[in-house]
């Protein structure tokens, strides 16, 4: 499978925080969710990847190139905030984009509108946050990007909206060329349709894995003192000591439910895993 994104000992250092030495690919075809604390370091990597800021060292191809105006055109962004001025109509956006992307499909942008109950007569500050998020979107994919990248492109709106827009990104890579790279808090959505994840604590890359590998594997032991010095120090990739117990997150569920018949090994979320790892010990 064709890389879309490659990524190579990429790094970016400020004052007070370092994204440090990322390295990772993202498959043509495929939706990448992104996961990990404020402050993780989801947005720098974004905006890095947009040449929205500057790297420090390291290399990033898109569709196998450096970024450039031509690579631009095939990317769709969508970032947490609203990129629309709040005084003009819905259906203004047309006359905007078309004089900004050569691919602009007037009839697709107005089709969208439509089937997304958008009234393109209304002022963009008049609408609720969920429409204004589908309208960012229905607009990124109006000019047909092949890649989208969005920083989370579902915070903040009501579970039938989300839906509609997790809909759309299932519709978006269904022909198998195009791709989604998104960042989310909300890990069930991230669940529901990603491919693989791409977890980064404090700057650094946790792991780049496929998801199903992941919710395959992992899983939650909690357990007495004596069962947890029992389970296999390679299983253990973090643990928490609570007040009655030891909670740990081990990384073959099956394997340790195997060898330990008498614990009970839970399936993990992804939102076990990132507060385990982020919170727990090694």
């Amino acid at each position: 499978m064709d890389n879309v994104i490659k990524v190579n000992n990429l790094t970016k250092t400020y004052d007070n925080f370092k994204l440090d030495n990322i390295t990772l690919e993202i498959k043509k075809g495929s939706i990448i969710g992104l996961i990990g604390e404020n402050g993780a370091g989801k947005t720098t990597l974004i905006k890095l990847l947009l040449g929205l800021i500057k790297k420090d060292k390291g290399d990033i191809l898109i569709f196998n190139k450096i970024l450039n105006n031509k690579v631009k055109e095939d990317i769709g962004v969508v970032l947490d905030d609203s990129f629309f001025p709040e005084v003009i109509k819905v259906k203004d956006v047309n006359s905007i984009m078309k004089n900004i992307y050569k691919a602009w499909d007037e009839k697709l942008f107005f089709k969208y509108l439509k089937d997304f109950s958008l009234n393109e007569n209304m002022l963009i500050k008049n609408l609720s946050k969920g429409m204004k998020k589908k309208l960012e979107i229905i607009t990124v994919l109006s000019h047909h990007p092949k890649l989208l990248i969005l920083d989370e492109p579902t915070s903040g709106l009501d579970p039938v909206v989300r839906k509609e827009i997790l809909d759309i990104f299932l519709d978006f890579i269904e022909n198998g060329e195009n791709s989604i790279l998104f960042s989310s808090h909300i890990t069930s959505d991230i669940e529901t349709i990603a491919d693989y994840i791409i977890f980064i604590d404090n700057g650094k890359l946790v792991f780049d894995k496929e998801k199903d590998d992941i919710l395959d594997n992992y899983g939650i032991v909690k357990c007495n003192y004596n069962d947890f010095k029992k389970i296999s120090k390679d299983n253990i990739i973090s643990y928490r000591k609570n007040k009655y117990n030891y909670e740990v997150l081990v990384n073959d569920r099956k394997n340790i439910k195997k060898n330990n018949s008498n614990l009970v090994v839970d399936k993990a979320t992804l939102e076990d895993i990132m507060l385990l790892i982020v919170k727990g010990e090694k």
